[in-house]
């Protein structure tokens, strides 16, 4: 039989942060599934039996020691097919040396481990901090089928492990990742594995991790690619999967060198029934960023140990979007809407709060703050007197608001959601310890913009938020007849400036370049740079953007530099 073909399973997982019991057992299964259906190879996600990132853990001498404990009594559960583990791996010499690796495990041993070369150290990405380097490019041996294994970011580079490993004789290669999501990353992945896979001659299975890691949502959208550089096959978007495909590999000769580990030295693989060839369906960017949004908002309550959540309900197009995410990510029953009133709340939103809440069918509490805010005013006039009324009593209204829904998160155990926006955030434009009081900002990387067109495709799923809430013009009704637009550039204007500045790092003449006015340009930027004491204090917030504020994008919060 001239090229027989060895079944390769994909394990998309959704692994946690420090669970290595669950993730251990959650491979185990996944590992047993595959053998029901007859695979050869199983290949799991980067840092799968840890969790991805593990962060400072890693400062912690046990975790390292309990995660090779995992790994050492996972091995001895796995027989009669190879499986590939990411872990942490170490090694003594002078000092601790760590790696981000990947066992290879066959007939309850693990086989060789294969260590990262390349460490991102940019965006999201702090593996430098923590990572040493591997040096080895390995190749593995099943009979007489030659295999190499690489991690994430070592595929992206033209001379780095995977055409190393395809000179050296490898015709498959497995990349194992944990790259996280932002609108657009899919189509950059699937050019570089497919021109990788031609270039290189070599077949290339690409795992990448599922689910919501603090600000970070992993999409999986695991792929194969044939040695043509064409795309066999994918994996789910945003779900745990179990990808099989067959692969046609060229036999080669078995080569006993120093970077050669032999699996097996004879390995026949068994005839197969046939696989059933699945397309999940591809998704619009909107909607691949609301399952994003989804996703990151489930496993942040859930991995938190949280099963309901609290929305302060303005009747705004925010917390409207934020109120049907939160309904579709957790039940209708596990969502609780706050409206609370001033005197300068409209009967418009108390009626786009109560038709939303009536339309999720979530439970709506509605209270009255004007007495509380009141007795504020009464307390603060002898300190205040004189002295023209500003943003210190707008602010009041939204700090009450915060204390009442942090009240009822502390007595019910309910997280608090916030519903600030990224052009919000970017700005200053939302009040500390008021609006932003909470513990999950869900759409503090979504722009204004972009809430309209999500709140939108929601509406096309089924209506649920109200058209009033579309149509009427943005307010924080903390004043008489108060709109964004006395205090923000329009949206259209305002979202496009912001991308330019946070996102793509232009300065005040290239954004003005674009188009957009100088003086209205200047205001923007002065605003952010203005207000990252505040993005400092702010709750996480979910990234589906090439650049989010945290992780992302770090300034200095004293800083006199001017673009």
């Amino acid at each position: 039989m001239n090229n027989p073909k060895l079944r390769i399973a994909i394990a998309q997982i959704n692994s946690t942060v420090g669970d290595l019991e669950g993730n251990s057992r959650k491979i185990l299964q996944y590992i047993q599934k595959a053998k029901e259906l007859h695979a050869d190879i199983i290949v799991f996600p980067e840092l799968a039996l840890c969790g991805y990132p593990p962060e400072d853990l890693l400062q912690k001498p046990k975790f390292i020691d309990d995660n090779l404990k995992a790994l050492k009594g996972l091995a001895h559960s796995v027989n009669d097919i190879v499986a590939v583990v990411g872990f942490v791996d170490k090694k003594s010499g002078g000092h601790l040396y760590l790696y981000n690796a990947a066992a290879v495990i066959y007939n309850a041993k693990v086989r060789g481990i294969y260590r990262k070369i390349f460490l991102p150290n940019y965006g999201v990405f702090d593996e430098k901090r923590y990572f040493d380097p591997g040096q080895s490019h390995l190749l593995f041996y099943l009979g007489k089928f030659c295999f190499a294994v690489n991690i994430c970011e070592d595929i992206w580079h033209d001379d780095g492990p995977t055409k190393i490993q395809a000179k050296s004789g490898a015709k498959l290669i497995l990349n194992i990742n944990a790259s996280p999501y932002y609108s657009g990353r899919i189509k950059e992945r699937v050019d570089i594995i497919c021109r990788q896979a031609k270039v290189n001659n070599v077949a290339i299975v690409y795992v990448n991790l599922i689910g919501g890691q603090d600000e970070l949502v992993f999409d999986g959208q695991s792929m194969l690619a044939d040695r043509q550089g064409r795309l066999v096959c994918r994996a789910e978007a945003f779900g745990e999967d179990l990808l099989f495909a067959d692969l046609s590999i060229p036999e080669v000769k078995i080569r006993k060198a120093k970077d050669a580990v032999i699996i097996a030295e004879t390995f026949h693989p068994a005839d197969k029934p046939g696989l059933v060839k699945k397309e999940p369906k591809r998704l619009e960017p909107v909607a691949e960023v609301y399952q994003a949004l989804l996703l990151g908002l489930r496993d942040y309550v859930i991995k938190n140990g949280f099963q309901k959540v609290v929305i302060g309900l303005s009747g705004g197009i925010d917390s409207s979007l934020v109120a049907a995410l939160a309904t579709d990510a957790l039940g209708k029953e596990n969502v609780v809407g706050l409206f609370l009133s001033t005197r300068h709340s409209s009967q418009e939103s108390a009626t786009g709060a109560q038709a939303l809440a009536e339309k999720l069918g979530i439970r709506l509490i509605t209270i009255s703050i004007e007495q509380i805010y009141n007795m504020y005013l009464v307390v603060l006039e002898p300190h205040f007197a004189g002295l023209a009324r500003n943003i210190a009593e707008e602010n009041l209204q939204a700090r009450i608001r915060g204390n009442i829904l942090m009240a009822f998160s502390n007595k019910f155990g309910w997280l608090l959601l916030t519903t600030g926006n990224k052009s919000e955030m970017s700005t200053g434009y939302a009040t500390l310890y008021g609006d932003m009081a909470g513990g999950l900002a869900v759409i503090k990387d979504v722009p204004k913009m972009l809430v309209y067109e999500l709140a939108r495709y929601r509406n096309s799923l089924s209506q649920v938020i109200p058209e009033n809430i579309f149509t009427r013009s943005p307010t924080a009704e903390l004043r008489p007849n108060q709109k964004d637009e006395d205090t923000l550039p329009p949206y259209a204007t305002l979202d496009p400036i912001l991308k330019a500045y946070v996102e793509e790092d232009k300065e005040l003449e290239r954004i003005v370049a674009l188009g957009f006015d100088k003086e209205t340009v200047a205001k923007v930027l002065h605003m952010v740079d203005g207000s990252e004491y505040k993005r400092r204090q702010s709750p996480p917030g979910i990234k589906i953007t090439p650049k989010a504020f945290g992780r992302d994008r770090r300034m200095p919060i004293t800083n006199r530099y001017k673009a």
